[in-house]
């Protein structure tokens, strides 16, 4: 006997849909927000990368390929602070006071509607080698603030117990970059491929660039049996937070170079399986070369200087001149250093774990907006930031036209605010000196 019985298909699971903004101006800030986008999407989350077209910005086509982006979306900042209400986190991978406009944008619009604003989150795309207090500065507002070490995390604490600030908002998570922990490189085994990690304007005189390349040639042809790759941060033509003035095709250009030599422009996180040795000047790409089992050296022969960004090395036990780098003399990392940026948890890689903080957040009903928006040192900052703000519109707006109208919006933004008011002093007086038409 059949069973004609026909049984109604299982009703839809309503799955919760979470979403997420990711915003970034330049390649290295594209890389960083997409190793969190890809653990938003293992979490669910449908995610759109946005990049703000009316600040500085640098994504070539090439760039966003290279780091596996998917499209991505520009959109005035107005349009990205009234999107962002729209989503439930927000991802700032843009430089530090782009990161505190933004919270004090959030926070007006939070005034004026009463909607509940979205998670953000911030951090540093790579070792903080300088501004250290005032980058964090810049960041402390968001609900997440991602911290790479041990190191910036006591700092952090330090400021904020100064300034009443709370704590809880920091993650000690580590760089976002270093997904794969902590290997121990091998010692004994041959070199075969060497790169050197160049970085845009570390060192910024073009004698100490080609003082670099020369030593790094001058390594090749001593070690003909090697590969020597050198890695520019960048293409010629292409953009980056950080302009590069000398790039090394343009001064080694003409030169007859050792057939072992090569200048290769893919990403290091797809040559770090192939590579036995890195040497950089004081690039992040040497802590992905550690955390990944390479050989590593951080080149002294430019001195150690803060402009270098290499003193916050000097405990690493890596630090090595070409001299040293040539006759294979290579140093082993101090385990305390590995242990200030390598630390490893149950929870998961680094950006796991800011994405597993955020999630906690998105899904607490009772969430209220950062308690860092109900302190003192916060409500002065925004009393600053809407002066800063009407004094610009106010007084720039009689007597600037043309080109510098035009210019305004960067200006704001870009240059220092007393030399905005220095600057808006001289136009006044040039307008009230100006005869009049008749």
């Amino acid at each position: 006997m059949s069973d004609d019985t026909t049984v109604p298909p299982a009703a839809p699971i309503d799955l919760p849909s979470r979403t997420a903004i990711l915003v970034a101006a330049f390649d290295s800030q594209l890389k960083w927000a997409g190793t969190i986008r890809h653990a938003l999407q293992a979490h669910g989350f449908s995610c759109q990368v946005i990049v703000p077209n009316d600040i500085r910005h640098a994504i070539s086509d090439t760039q966003l390929a290279d780091y596996g982006g998917s499209s991505v979306q520009y959109l005035p900042w107005a349009e990205l602070v009234r999107r962002s209400f729209e989503v439930d986190v927000v991802v700032l991978s843009i430089q530090g006071p782009h990161v505190s406009r933004f919270t004090h944008d959030i926070f007006d619009a939070v005034a004026a509607t009463g909607k509940r604003p979205p998670v953000t989150i911030s951090g540093w795309v790579g070792v903080i080698i300088e501004k250290i207090t005032a980058g964090y500065l810049e960041r402390y507002a968001t609900d997440v603030v991602a911290v790479n070490s041990r190191t910036d995390l006591r700092t952090f604490q330090t400021v904020a117990g100064s300034l009443g600030l709370p704590t809880q908002n920091l993650l000690l998570s580590g760089l976002p970059l270093l997904t794969g922990g902590y290997q121990e490189a091998p010692t004994g085994t041959p070199i075969r491929t060497v790169m050197f990690a160049d970085q845009p304007t570390v060192p910024s005189a073009e004698e100490d660039r080609l003082y670099l390349y020369e030593e790094l040639i001058a390594y090749a042809r001593a070690h003909p049996d090697r590969s020597v790759v050198l890695k520019p941060r960048h293409r010629i033509g292409e953009d980056t937070f950080h302009k590069m003035k000398f790039h090394p095709e343009a001064l080694l250009r003409g030169r007859t170079l050792p057939a072992n030599f090569s200048i290769d422009y893919t990403p290091i996180s797809q040559r770090l399986a192939d590579l036995d040795l890195m040497l950089t000047v004081s690039s992040t790409a040497a802590l992905e070369a550690v955390g990944a089992g390479v050989r590593t050296a951080f080149i002294a022969d430019l001195d150690i200087r803060e402009q270098l960004g290499n003193h916050i090395f000097l405990d690493s036990g890596l630090l090595r001149t070409f001299d040293q780098v040539q006759r294979d003399e290579i140093g082993t990392p101090n385990q305390s250093w590995i242990d200030d940026y390598f630390f490893g948890t149950d929870s998961g890689s680094p950006a796991e774990q800011i994405v597993v903080r955020a999630l906690e957040l998105v899904e607490d009903p009772q969430r209220n907006p950062p308690a860092a928006w109900q302190t003192p040192f916060f409500a002065s900052q925004h009393k600053l930031f809407e002066f800063r703000r009407d004094t610009q519109s106010g007084a720039l707006a009689p007597v600037i036209t043309g080109w510098a109208a035009r210019a305004r919006p960067v200006a704001e933004w870009v240059l220092p605010y007393g030399v905005q008011l220095r600057l808006q002093r001289k136009l006044k007086r040039g307008h009230r000196s100006r005869p009049a038409v008749r």
